[in-house]
């Protein structure tokens, strides 16, 4: 059963920010509400109210939206038309394919004098004889009926003879509130026997068929009733054997025949919920438990695994001597869902309890490793030193002035002559040379080479040696 809830309505209010006090247009349709509460006390300013295919058998707890002007109740239960003399402002009714039979409590909506549109189609009294020139004259604010304007002489004719048309009326009205009286009792009493039913399939020792005796005492008595119900039996004329395949359950509700009635309306919304509760426990019967993915072999050997299919690159910094993993995570996924696991040899992470693991070319150092991540394009960068080099040390050669490639490559060739490796050895050096630190050659200043005079060009023949003006720099 849908009920009409605050987190029902702050879904359905995204437009206005969730907000639901002043909340002007709300839309409830499809959403098997059974009744109408709570909308006067949340939502009394609204303007327009969807409703429409939903199951509500009766019109209530409206009556305090004073600023309610269109009213959708379209495809549901409704027998009578009630409670709606305090929406003052009420301007469109729509009551399409319901169950109003009782085409006199129209008059109710004599209070709404703002009420110009009216929709009765589909209804039980829209078949009366009658029926469009009662509405006209007991509704004489009224401009449109069933989609079709009400014009001066259609009213002027049906006040004349209201009278008779209203007598009229009234005859029809007893009929068929008599017709609805059995189908109510027919409809009962068919719920009875399928709860009856059950209880005896529940039983313990219940063989899955009815017993002569059964049937007997369940059969219709009247011809009338013989007409909506008869005892169920096989094309061979032998007694219906509860069917162990869902699907036949299933085809032989759709194909027995039915009055378009609200109880059949609720028992199909009874049969679908079942259906959908039964293929819910077999689709968990069917769901098998995934075996746990092979990440690490027996050996102890690390598998390379790319359950979440995210692209990524590996790739060796030999500057800073170090491994850098670059895997392109969801730009707008929570860090919180992301685990790094970062090992002498293999990188694991879980993106959403998936695991993404590969292996390393080379032996890393697990505690000097970092993982960030980028804010533009989410992707996630670890970087992981390696390990088992050795530290080398040397000193600097003294920046040359020129600046020639041939001075480059010398310099670079003294360098590397110069490297050498630390010792460890404790009988040598165990603190290094202050005397040695400061080179023993003595660095001499720079000199800057003095500039070229600029001497004027003689064919400029505007030139004009003044000696009072100071060169150019």
């Amino acid at each position: 059963m849908g009920r009409i809830t605050e987190d029902l309505i702050r879904r359905n209010a995204e437009h206005n920010d969730c907000v639901i006090f002043s909340l002007e247009e709300l839309s409830l349709h499809q959403q098997e509400i059974e009744r109408l509460e709570h909308l006067d006390r949340w939502c009394r300013d609204l303007k327009i109210l969807y409703l429409q295919n939903n199951l509500i058998g009766k019109i209530e707890n409206v009556s305090r939206l004073k600023k309610l002007e269109y009213l959708n109740l379209a495809l549901n239960n409704i027998e009578k038309i009630e409670n709606l003399e305090g929406c003052e402002g009420l301007a469109k009714l729509d009551l399409t394919v319901n169950f109003i039979g009782e085409l006199s409590s129209v008059k109710s909506l004599q209070h709404n004098v703002h009420l110009r549109e009216l929709f009765l189609m589909g209804n039980p009294c829209a078949d009366f004889e009658g029926y469009r020139q009662f509405v006209v004259a007991a509704l004489q604010q009224l401009k449109w009926l069933d989609g079709k304007e009400i014009e001066r002489s259609e009213r002027i004719q049906a006040l004349q003879n209201f009278p008779e048309i209203e007598r009229h009326i009234r005859e029809q009205e007893k009929a068929y509130c008599l017709r609805r009286a059995k189908d109510k009792e027919e409809a009962q009493r068919r719920l009875r026997e399928e709860q009856e039913s059950e209880e005896e399939e529940g039983r313990p020792g219940f063989d899955g068929c009815w017993h002569a005796a059964d049937i007997g005492a369940t059969l219709p008595t009247s011809a009338a009733s013989q007409d909506h119900l008869q005892a169920p039996e096989t094309p061979g004329g032998e007694p219906h054997k509860k069917k162990s395949g869902g699907g036949e359950d299933d085809l032989e509700f759709w194909n027995r025949p039915s009055l378009f009635t609200p109880e059949s309306r609720l028992e199909t919304l009874r049969h679908m919920e079942k259906q959908r509760r039964d293929q819910e426990k077999l689709s968990d019967k069917k769901k098998k438990v995934k075996a746990p993915r092979t990440l690490i072999t027996e050996d102890g050997r690390a598998l390379n695994v790319n359950e979440p299919k995210l692209d990524f690159s590996l790739k060796e910094d030999e500057k800073r001597n170090q491994i850098i993993l670059d895997l392109a995570v969801y730009r707008y996924m929570d860090t919180s869902l992301i685990n790094v696991d970062v090992q002498p040899t293999y990188v694991r992470v879980m993106v959403k309890g998936k695991p993404f693991q590969l292996a390393l070319p080379a032996e890393v150092s697990p505690d000097s490793s970092s993982a960030k991540r980028s804010q533009t394009t989410g992707h996630l960068v670890v970087c992981m030193p390696k390990v088992g080099d050795v530290i080398t040390g040397g000193q600097r050669a003294p920046k040359s002035g020129k600046g020639t490639s041939d001075g480059g490559r010398e310099q670079t060739q003294e360098r590397s002559k110069q490297t050498e490796k630390l010792e460890v050895d404790p009988s040598k050096h165990s603190f290094p040379d202050v005397a040695n630190i400061v080179q023993g050659g003595k660095h001499r200043p720079r000199r800057v080479p003095p500039e070229p005079e600029l001497t004027p060009s003689e064919e400029d023949p505007d030139f004009e040696d003044n000696p009072e003006v100071p060169l150019l720099i």
